[in-house]
């Protein structure tokens, strides 16, 4: 009791309220919805070539596949903070700046769009083969199987990856706030942590908690309405 007494005594939470912690939220809500928009877009039109370029895909290409899957696979290797300082020089030549909300987004979509890339294909590849068979046998285009039946077909299974992802972006913007990225993680990291105000650092962590319930409700909607 006297603990919890002296940490509310010592916190400079209200005092940073209005002037860091809300500005914080706002930051990190713009990387995760900017970066998950980028990734996803990216990855349902990479993971779509890998699909067709497949030996059993619509258009066989052993060497596009082999080259894109590779690319895919190496970059996921990474570990997201090791990625976000190893193409430091990368995102400055392109935003001008390797710290900042900027910054972070771009770090962020080219480590999460390998993993939309791959759960694109994966839900793709669970669409009934005799579907497909079907719509070929009907005359449809490669294009029109693609977009009117696969996607349609595997569009619960998407929602479901893809609000897995946007969860994980939250950690890796969080996580990114170590390195100059901004948002609530640099908040807990530099006002809780760093100047030992762990009543600021326990109120990020309940934020986030909040933001990832947040985001898997809204999946789970959108999964069920697509279901």
């Amino acid at each position: 009791m006297i603990g919890i007494t002296r940490e509310l005594e010592n916190t400079n939470l209200m005092r940073y309220m209005s002037s860091v912690i809300i500005p914080s939220i706002g930051d990190t809500l713009i990387m995760v919805l900017v970066s998950a928009i980028f990734s996803i877009f990216f990855g349902i039109f990479l993971g779509i070539i890998l699909v067709m370029t497949d030996k059993n895909g619509l258009s066989p290409h052993p060497i596009i596949h082999g080259v894109l899957a590779k690319i895919t696979d190496i970059i996921r290797s990474f570990p997201m903070m090791i990625l976000i300082v190893a193409i430091a020089p990368i995102t400055r030549f392109f935003i001008g700046t390797k710290i900042g909300v900027q910054a972070a987004i771009f770090a962020i979509v080219i480590g999460s769009t390998p993993f939309a890339t791959r759960m694109t294909e994966n839900s793709l590849n669970t669409v009934d083969s005799q579907l497909i068979k079907m719509a070929r046998s009907i005359g449809a285009s490669k294009l029109q199987i693609i977009f009117k039946v696969m996607l349609v077909e595997a569009l619960p299974t998407l929602v479901s990856n893809f609000t897995i992802m946007m969860i994980n972006m939250l950690n890796t913007s969080a996580m990114a706030g170590a390195v100059g990225a901004g948002g609530l993680g640099a908040v807990a990291l530099t006002y809780g942590y760093q100047r030992f105000d762990y009543l600021i650092m326990y109120f990020i962590v309940i934020i986030l908690i909040f933001l990832v319930m947040l985001i898997q409700g809204m999946g789970n909607k959108l999964y069920k309405l697509t279901k």
